[in-house]
């Protein structure tokens, strides 16, 4: 064959895939040369048949900084570093429900493989505001203090406060086992691996009909924890595209903050308040957005956990940053624990900004109530206690001594129990 003709069939077409040298490797990260990539690129670090993806976070004029999505262990000056053209994507797909996976989609549930349909970006734009729907239709979680007093909407988005051991898992498996959605998201980042079979088994009964769960533990990498939330954002984005109503639900926002702590200070960005750089502050906004109601699809309502050291909201830069963007916070009380009420919601603490947009008037007319008398009983309690009110003084707080059982029986659910909303307003009726 003439050289010519070999020429003209090889064209322009490169004979070698470009790839990139590691020439200096930290605890945290690599630094390679020999390629030009952007920044979020995502690359395969390989040494020998060990292969391992990684992320470009800095880059300079002559080289760039790979944090890899687990760890360096095994890697050596020399290796070779590839371009991944399939780049920060997920395969997505109905095959994912009923499953367990970790943030890239592999199962490691041990059933089997999973059929996918397409391919979803982690990372994307928030919805457009033009494009947001209204929030006017009630989310049923049936877990009546939140039903009754706090009441959701279709596409809001949420926090659950609390301190560590208060009750946050047992309340998200009721929220998970009563809410009214087609799809069901749930994001574990950054929990005890221990915790992961024990959540499945002991608080939604083995039951992950509708469900797919995405784990990250605590020993993964911080990367890997950082973009288990995205990824989880993204599988709950792919069935609200399919005009789903899905909830997501993340345990916790503390956790995936933390994993941006690690990055930010290992790449030199200045610590913070509580030691966050200012890329973990950044980073909420950018997942909580993604939830809502999209106009002609779906919805995402969300759950976010937050972790709140010393049970003090207002003193962690996480809790007071998540509590401003998000549409509403439940604040889960140590003292109701300790007087034996579950799910410990704090009412007087706790708010649903959209409430007033999905209940009646008669509805928000009774909450606003039960709230008013919980309080008074609250605000008097030691003066109950010791015998130094007397009968007769208010008739308001004489009103919230005769109902302190039946509200107190109202706040209490146990974690299999589920009340329909029209039972719960029933309910709420019958007490004020």
């Amino acid at each position: 064959m003439a050289l010519s003709s070999i020429k003209d069939k090889i064209g322009k077409k490169p004979l070698s895939k470009p790839f990139g040298i590691v020439k200096k490797i930290n605890p945290t990260n690599l630094i390679a040369t020999g390629l030009n990539p952007s920044i979020g690129d995502i690359v395969k670090i390989c040494s020998g048949n060990h292969e391992i993806l990684g992320m470009v976070t800095a880059l300079d004029e002559n080289s760039f900084v790979v944090t890899p999505f687990s760890f360096l262990e095994g890697f050596k000056i020399g290796d070779k570093i590839y371009i991944d053209e399939n780049g920060m994507q997920i395969p997505v797909g109905e095959g994912l429900l009923g499953r367990v996976v970790d943030p890239f989609m592999n199962p490691i549930d041990d059933k089997g493989d999973i059929f996918f349909e397409t391919k979803y970006p982690i990372m994307t734009k928030p919805i457009s505001p033009m494009k947001r729907g209204v929030i006017n239709e009630v989310f049923e979680t049936k877990v009546k203090a939140i039903d009754g007093l706090l009441t959701c909407g279709k596409g809001q988005k949420l926090g659950i406060f609390a301190g560590s051991g208060v009750g946050k898992s047992t309340l998200m498996s009721m929220i998970v086992k009563g809410a009214s959605a087609d799809i069901k998201v749930i994001a574990l980042i950054g929990e005890r691996g221990r915790e992961i079979p024990e959540f499945i088994e002991h608080q939604l009964g083995g039951d992950l009909t509708n469900t797919v769960i995405i784990v990250a533990t605590s020993d993964d990498s911080a990367l890997m924890r950082k973009y288990g939330a995205f990824s989880a954002m993204a599988v709950a984005e792919y069935f609200k595209d399919k005009n789903k109503d899905v909830l997501f639900l993340m345990d916790s926002i503390t956790r995936f903050a933390m994993a941006q702590r690690e990055i930010g200070l290992a790449m030199g960005e200045p610590p913070t308040s509580k030691g966050y750089p200012p890329s973990a502050i950044m980073l909420l906004p950018q997942l909580m957005e993604r939830a809502g109601k999209e106009k002609d699809k779906g919805s995402i309502t969300a759950f976010f956990t937050v972790l709140v050291e010393g049970d003090d909201t207002s003193a962690d830069p996480i809790a007071d940053q998540a509590r401003s963007i998000l549409d509403g916070h439940f604040i889960l009380s140590r003292e109701l624990t300790d007087s034996g009420i579950y799910p410990p919601i704090n009412i007087l603490n706790s708010a649903s900004r959209v409430m007033n947009n999905v209940v009646t008037k008669e509805h928000l007319q009774k909450a606003q109530k039960f709230k008013k008398l919980y309080s008074l009983l609250k605000e008097n309690e030691v003066l109950i206690r010791i015998g130094a009110y007397q009968k007769g003084v208010d008739p308001e707080l004489d009103e919230a001594i005769n109902k302190k059982e039946a509200m107190e029986n109202f706040l209490k659910q146990s974690p299999n129990e589920l009340i329909p909303f029209n039972e719960t307003l029933n309910l709420l009726n019958n007490i004020v």
